[in-house]
This record gives C-alpha cells, structure tokens and sequence, in this order.
C-alpha cells in the first residue's frame, strides 16, 4: 500500500503552518555535517525538507517538530507529499 497522509494530519497541519517548527537530521552533503537549520515556520519547514535534495543536504533521517509536547512529528515522506498537495498554500498566513 502506497504512502498517504492522513486527513487528520493534513488537517492539523494546514491550521499549524504558521506555528514554529524545528527540523532535526539534515546532514550537510558537501561538508558530511549535521546541518543546524534552525527554527521556523512549519509551512517553510515542510518546503525545505520537501526539497532539501536538490539543495545539497541528506534528509533521511529528517524530522519536523512543531506545536506541543506529544504532537506528532512529520517525516521527510509526509513533507514531500503534503508539499505536493498544497504547496504555496502552506506558506500562506
């Protein structure tokens, strides 16, 4: 079975695109480094990771973390696919 977001992931996420996200295990390609991203917002946090191959960094490991203790943290596949779907509208206001 094919990967999918959830409805209820797409959901949370459209209405958190603004909140502060931080992105964990990007590894810089040409310097062979953790890449320190820092923190900002979730929609552009789901676009970089959505396309940080073509940039030069390794996101396999990758994790986004956003909103509070115990929300679940979004995967280099679930970028890609919620970048695909919604694109620019996740960098709305």
């Amino acid at each position: 079975m094919p990967f999918s977001v959830t409805t209820a992931t797409t959901d949370a996420v459209l209405e958190a695109r603004n909140t502060d996200a931080e992105i964990r295990g990007v590894v810089d390609l040409a310097n062979k480094i953790d890449a320190k991203i820092g923190t900002m917002r979730l929609g552009q946090a789901i676009q970089f990771v959505a396309n940080a191959s073509v940039l030069g960094y390794g996101v396999r490991g990758a994790m986004v973390f956003y909103g509070e203790a115990g929300t679940p943290s979004l995967r280099v596949r679930e970028c890609e696919q919620l970048w695909a779907l919604y694109g620019l509208a996740l960098l709305e206001p």
